[in-house]
C-alpha cells in the first residue's frame, strides 16, 4: 500500500471520528435538553397543584365566611345581640384554630413549606413537622426556598414509591448555634450503599435534578449535607451558616 493510500485512510479515519463525535454531543446535547424541558414540565405541574390546592383552601374559608354572615344577619334581625355575641364569641375561638401550618418567622419559607406540606398532606402522605427559622440569614430567600422545596419533592417523590400504609415524611428546621439545621426523612423503597457525586449523578428523573440544585447550594455557602439510607427511610441533613 502506497503512502498516499495510507494517509488517505487517515484522513477518512480522522474525519470519521471527527463526526461520530460531534453526533454524540448532539445526542447529548438533545437528551439533555428534554430531560430539562420534563423537569421543567413537572415543576409547573407540582406548583399548579400546590396554587390549586391553596386555592381549594381559600374557597372553603369564603364558603364559611358567608354562611357566618347569614348566621349573625338572622341574629340581628330578631335583634336578638346577645347571642349574636355568644355566635361571635365562637367564631372567633374557631379562627384561631384555624392557622396555616407553619408560622416560622421567615416569610419566604413559610410560603414554600405551607403549599408543599399541605399538599402531601392532602394526598394522605402523613407529615410530621417542626420548623423556626430567622428572619434573616446569610443564605438568600431563594436559595432557602430552592433547598427545601426540593428537599420536600423529592420525599414526595420517594413516598409515591411505596405502598400507601408505609409513607411519611418527618420534617425539622431549627437554629444549632450559628447554623441553621434541617432534616427530612421519609419513606423509600431504595436501599443504597454509597450516597456520594456517583449515586447523585446516575440518579435519573426529577429526584437527580433536585439532589444536584441541593448540593450547589449548600456547597455555595460552605455548608454541611448528610444523606442516609437504611431500611425503609431516606434522610437527609443540611447545616447552612446563619
Amino acid at each position: 500500500m502506497e503512502i498516499k493510500d495510507i494517509f488517505l485512510i487517515f484522513l477518512a479515519s480522522v474525519a470519521l471520528l471527527a463526526s461520530a463525535s460531534i453526533l454524540l454531543r448532539l445526542l447529548i446535547k438533545t437528551y439533555y435538553e428534554k430531560s430539562t424541558e420534563a423537569y421543567q414540565n413537572k415543576l409547573v405541574k407540582n406548583q399548579i397543584e400546590e396554587v390549586n390546592n391553596v386555592y381549594m383552601t381559600m374557597r372553603g374559608w369564603r364558603h364559611d365566611y358567608h354562611n357566618h354572615m347569614q348566621s349573625l344577619k338572622a341574629y340581628l334581625a330578631m335583634d336578638d345581640i346577645s347571642e349574636a355575641k355568644v355566635y361571635l364569641d365562637k367564631l372567633e375561638t374557631d379562627l384561631d384554630d384555624i392557622n396555616l401550618l407553619f408560622d416560622t418567622g421567615n416569610i419566604g419559607v413559610d410560603a414554600i413549606l405551607n403549599s408543599k406540606i399541605s399538599l402531601a398532606i392532602h394526598n394522605g402522605i402523613p407529615v410530621d413537622y417542626k420548623a423556626t427559622v430567622p428572619k434573616e440569614t446569610t443564605v438568600t430567600d431563594i436559595d432557602l426556598c430552592v433547598v427545601i422545596g426540593n428537599l420536600i419533592d423529592n420525599a414526595v417523590e420517594s413516598c409515591e414509591k411505596v405502598p400507601k400504609e408505609q409513607q411519611f415524611i418527618r420534617l425539622y428546621i431549627g437554629q444549632f448555634k450559628e447554623q441553621l439545621y434541617i432534616s427530612v426523612s421519609n419513606a423509600t423503597n431504595e436501599t443504597v450503599r454509597k450516597l456520594d457525586e456517583e449515586y447523585i449523578t446516575h440518579k435519573r428523573g426529577n429526584h437527580g435534578h433536585g439532589l444536584k440544585r441541593i448540593n450547589l447550594i449548600v456547597e455555595k455557602y460552605d455548608g454541611f449535607i448528610n444523606r442516609k439510607n437504611e431500611a425503609g427511610v431516606f434522610v437527609t441533613e443540611i447545616m447552612l451558616p446563619l
